[in-house]
């Protein structure tokens, strides 16, 4: 089932790809007809940044006459190249959707009923605040939860949390990319580590496909360093767009992907391949790496993963044959297992072996304002500073999830972002103590968290609910308050660090006016923080205030951010353990060559992180005294019963997870996703293309049409993520194919409390 695929043997697969992507549709033309007598000085250009995933990428709108009718990159980022994707483009249709929600609205009917009542903002504000204060006297200011999807819009609503007192705020990161960034914060004391991948010369990818979930920077990279001869190998149980481009696919069995890791450590160790050079001077724990890895031999892993060992020995020997640019990715939607905190942390320590860190096409620290600062010395590019503000209020309980709370499984995971899941079950159980509110921002948690129907239930059960979001999303119809959130073309907001081996800062400008009855978040939250008495933790009046005191008040930097939709500093891409962009980076800066050693790098920083020996840590002495996972150890997990089939899913390049699918030109050019079924489980079960089954898991069931593809393993069905919308407002997307969440279970993996995005299911023709 572990079957080695090359180029050559894509080409047979290559139909039933496109086929399985290529859904029917059209886009259905949105954007507001224009006036042929339109003169060309009545056209105007807005550069900003985009919103329709997190990626973020910098943009340009052209306005004409009023209306936005066309977005494209912004020419000037180099990492996207002025290149934009659909969704990006497809902003315009969300702009001018007339099934938007125009008007704030409160309910009228039983929740989840669909009964609205339009009301003005000072109706809405009222229920809001007289909700919240009734819940804080009542319950205590903890038993109201705050929820976001990532992101600089996150800041005004943690505000208003802490200000009212609860401990309790939350991003969606637990069920997508926590465990990469527990990983990252155990191993190097810090979440702040990027990938190099422009620089690559060996990429292996453990289930993420660059080319569906896209972010535009990366798959440019990707795209560069295969153009250069970087050999790019694909592990994933399904034939993914990226396994299509890449030099070998591997369908390795869903939840094993550790193992294979481990094999490909053991062989560069057992063979003296790794950078012994790199791991003496700059990490600690190699030892306890070295002997956690005796019996992960290729041939074990082989039996674990279904790929051949004489692949694994040749994967790690190639690996090593290209350090210290060749690199494991370790991800993106880091939830295929409960072991995700091992297989992420497994995968920097085996890059770490290959000495690819602070090297072109490696790891690498991102290079902050801080960073800089403290290499030449003094202050020469200013940080992002935040508003002054008294002292918050100590929350009388401790957070809901234990995310930073000594004794507590989810002590590791960071308080800014929380295990999302623990939500839903202190609702409905009351443990460890109940909640009675939630607001959510910009976030589906109905269809982006596990078990559709239990998170629904907990909804049910709130005293209140208010979602603040551009559309009528499945968690909203469960709402009491529907806060229409302007889009972000129709929205100022301050700057966002965009930084990565250089310092850069973006900037949002509104391209048009709100096109209904509509704020943008930041305004919300100040608009409720001065009517529940917190106006002191508010203390500006606009965005320009805000824009200023982010940069000191540095109106030159403010005036060429609106004018390129960023700022940058004149600093190319600086690698510490790379002699020329140190050299690069001297001849800037003369007074950081006191930080230059005599190898003509940098590596003081190296050796003194925030981890408690102050190197790169391989071994956490932390994370085994607290949960008995020192290093990485292969631990075997039950996903499925012997009769039923792994159900995984993936990103579409159309879409971004629970936030896209009732975009009118999005929907158009990929309404539905469908039920991917190997060709000789299709036999057995007397299924063709287009046959309609039942689905059937621990946590629901549902029906879902066949596409027969050999781009999936015959023990496992595959499907993308995000469609089957239980919200009638989304009239599009409504009941349109599969809702993952349905058949997921209710798991949180341990250390990091992590998604699980592998299931068990039975399968029956309809």
């Amino acid at each position: 089932m572990g079957r080695k695929f090359t180029r050559r043997t894509f080409l047979k697969l290559s139909g039933a790809t496109a086929a399985a992507i290529a859904v029917s549709g059209s886009i259905t033309r949105m954007v507001p007809e224009v006036s042929a007598e339109t003169k060309e000085e009545e056209s105007q250009l807005v550069r900003s940044f985009c919103e329709m995933c997190t990626s973020r990428c910098p943009i340009q709108a052209k306005i004409e006459n009023g209306k936005v009718t066309y977005i494209a990159g912004n020419p000037d980022w180099a990492a996207t190249g002025g290149t934009v994707c659909a969704r990006g483009g497809a902003a315009i249709s969300q702009l001018y959707d007339k099934e938007r929600v125009k008007k704030p609205l409160i309910r009228a009917g039983e929740r989840g009923e669909g009964k609205w009542k339009e009301v003005s903002w000072d109706e809405a504000y009222s229920y809001v605040v007289d909700k919240m204060q009734e819940i804080k006297n009542k319950h205590g200011a903890e038993s109201m939860v705050f929820a976001a999807r990532g992101g600089t819009h996150k800041a005004y609503m943690d505000t208003l949390a802490k200000a009212y007192g609860s401990p309790n705020i939350f991003t969606h990161e637990s069920t997508c990319p926590i465990a990469r960034t527990v990983a990252k914060e155990v191993t190097f004391g810090t979440a702040a580590v990027s990938l190099d991948y422009g620089n690559a010369k060996y990429l292996l990818s453990l289930g993420r496909s660059y080319f569906e979930g896209i972010n535009v920077s990366h798959v440019r990279g990707v795209m560069k360093a295969m153009a250069n001869g970087c050999k790019l190998v694909s592990v994933d149980p399904r034939f993914s767009v990226t396994a299509a481009k890449a030099d070998e696919w591997y369908a390795i069995k869903p939840g094993t992907d550790l193992a294979l890791v481990l094999a490909i450590v053991h062989v560069l160790i057992r063979d003296n391949l790794y950078d012994k050079e790199f791991i003496e001077k700059y990490t600690e724990g190699f030892a306890a790496v070295r002997d956690s890895v005796v019996a992960a031999t290729p041939a074990w892993a082989a039996q674990e993963t279904g790929i051949n060992e004489q692949d694994i020995e040749r994967m790690a020997r190639e690996m090593a044959a290209a350090k210290p640019r060749a690199m494991i990715d370790w991800g993106w939607r880091t939830t295929f297992s409960p072991e995700e905190f091992e297989l992420r942390r497994a995968s920097i320590i085996a890059t770490l072996l290959l000495g690819s860190f602070e090297v072109p096409g490696g790891m690498y620290l991102d290079k902050s304002a801080g960073v800089i600062n403290g290499l030449v010395g003094k202050s020469v590019v200013p940080g992002l500073s935040a508003p002054k503000v008294p002292p918050y209020p100590k929350p009388a309980k401790a957070r809901v999830d234990g995310a930073q709370v000594k004794g507590q499984p989810h002590y590791l995971v960071p308080a800014s972002d929380g295990v999302v899941q623990v939500i839903p079950e202190a609702v409905l159980t009351g443990e460890p103590y109940p909640v009675r509110g939630w607001f959510v921002l910009r976030y589906n948690p109905v269809i982006s968290q596990s078990n559709t129907e239990r998170v629904i239930e907990a909804l049910k059960k709130l005293d209140l609910l208010v979602v603040c979001d551009v559309n009528l999303s499945d968690t909203a119809w469960y709402a009491d308050v529907v806060l229409p959130e302007s889009s972000f073309l129709e929205r100022d907001e301050g700057f966002n660090n965009a930084g990565g081996s250089a310092p850069a800062y973006t900037l949002r400008q509104q391209v048009v006016k709100p096109v209904y009855d509509t704020k943008p978040h930041w305004q919300i939250f100040k608009d409720l923080g001065d009517r529940l008495g917190l106006g002191q933790y508010f203390p500006w009046s606009n965005m320009e205030e805000i824009r200023a005191i982010q940069l000191g008040g540095r109106q030159d930097l403010i005036k060429t951010a609106k004018e390129k939709g960023f700022i940058n500093f004149g600093i190319k891409p600086l690698f510490l353990r790379d002699r020329n962009s140190v050299a690069q980076f001297v001849a800037k800066y003369p007074e950081a060559i006191s930080q230059v050693n005599e190898q003509g790098i940098i590596d003081k920083p190296l050796l003194n992180l925030k981890t408690p020996s102050k190197k790169i840590e391989l071994l956490s002495h932390e994370v085994q005294e607290l949960f008995g996972r020192g290093v990485p150890v292969y631990r075997q997990v039950k996903l499925k019963e012997d009769h039923q089939f792994y159900f995984i899913q993936g990103k579409a390049a159309i879409h971004t997870n629970a936030h896209t699918h009732d975009i009118p030109w999005l929907h158009g050019l990929m309404p539905v996703n469908r039920l991917w079924i190997n060709p000789d489980t299709a036999v057995k079960l007397s299924l063709k293309t287009g046959d309609k089954v039942e689905l059937a898991a621990e946590s629901g069931k549902q029906q879902a049409v066949v596409l027969i593809s050999k781009g999936v393993r015959p023990d496992t069905v595959f499907t993308y993520f995000g469609f089957g919308r239980v919200s009638p407002g989304l009239k599009r997307a409504y009941k349109q194919g599969i809702n993952s969440g349905l058949m997921l279970p209710s798991v949180m993996g341990p250390v990091c409390g992590t998604s699980l995005h592998t299931a068990g299911v039975e399968i029956r023709k309809v």
